[in-house]
């Protein structure tokens, strides 16, 4: 990357764009909404069951003017959901002021494993046990969406939610390739422990991208 566009990265001015497209959100408490999708390529998390693998890279991601991504996203819906990738492995600040001073719903979803940048009307944190949320992703997070794709994640999503805040909603996700497994158990735990929520990836069942 030549090193001006670098440094207009590293500010936030331009970003490692790996896809945008309007559709339906499918999972957590805004489910069903029409947004606007921003996908950011780059992560270091490395889930190892994620379903959007060729985002982990961002050098395969062309550098894209912020002032372009705001035009396209704001001919569309009046919500927005910034996503990756990780997106907070990037300053989020020049794009969330940009699409808020189009009157814009901005929402992300982020594991929280980087320090929060931006203004966001909604957080949605997915936090992997590989690398963990900061403090102030727990403290500000709108909803906890914790993947579940063995026995141990009931653990760790318990351990999640304690340091979540009070008014945070929970939800357990079945990773999609064992949700035949998974989900029976999902149900039972949700039922013996009902402060927590079912999630569905339900773009999926109804086969909208």
């Amino acid at each position: 990357m030549k090193e001006d566009v670098q440094k207009l990265v590293d500010k936030g001015e331009m970003l490692p764009l790996m896809e945008e497209f309007y559709t339906i959100q499918g999972e957590g408490f805004h489910k069903g909404t029409a947004a606007y999708f921003i996908r950011v390529g780059g992560c270091d998390v490395g889930c190892h069951w994620c379903d959007v693998k060729e985002s982990w890279n961002a050098e395969i991601h062309p550098p894209t003017e912020t002032p372009k991504i705001v035009e396209n996203a704001s001919q569309y819906s009046d919500t927005i959901v910034v996503t990756g990738g990780e997106p907070l492995m990037w300053d989020m600040t020049p794009l969330t002021n940009q699409l808020k001073e189009k009157g814009l719903q901005i929402h992300i979803e982020t594991s929280g494993a980087y320090p929060l940048t931006g203004t966001w009307d909604w957080i949605c944190l997915s936090p992997k046990k590989m690398k963990l949320p900061t403090d102030e992703v727990y403290a500000k997070a709108n909803e906890l969406k914790v993947i579940v794709y063995n026995k141990d994640d009931f653990r760790f999503a318990e351990e999640q939610a304690a340091k979540v805040n009070n008014d945070c909603i929970l939800y357990l996700q079945p990773e999609w390739s064992k949700r035949d497994k998974m989900m029976p158990q999902i149900v039972d735990y949700v039922m013996k422990h009902p402060k927590w929520k079912v999630s569905l990836q339900t773009h999926k069942y109804l086969n909208i991208p």
